[in-house]
């Protein structure tokens, strides 16, 4: 019965460097991808009329409409496209277009 206790022993040592490893994995990839995930859920669900936008394919506008699906987005003047809500990046805050009128003039 020696015999069998040292190999149950042994195994459960075997797997300790893969348990490790999954933990770091978890800690350092896993955990921050849900954390952004989350916070993007958050923001496109906080979205509303008047706010711009950056959407996934790099286009920035204006929103102009909402619903649960899509959004109406103003890129131009008198210029209006629609848009899935997952496809929206980022939210543009006033200081970053404030920023970029002035490094044009």
């Amino acid at each position: 019965m020696g015999a069998g206790e040292g190999q149950a022993a042994g195994g459960l040592a075997g797997f300790l460097p893969i348990i490790i490893l999954f933990a770091i994995f978890y800690f350092l990839l896993i955990r921050p991808q849900q954390k952004k995930a989350k916070e993007h859920r958050e923001m496109i669900a906080n979205l509303k009329k008047g706010n711009r936008i950056i959407t996934s394919g790099g286009i920035y506008g204006t929103i102009v409409s909402i619903d649960d699906s899509t959004i109406g987005l103003e890129i131009a003047e008198k210029v209006k496209i629609k848009i899935s809500r997952g496809n929206v990046a980022a939210l543009v805050s006033d200081n970053e277009t404030a920023v970029k009128s002035e490094k044009k003039n």
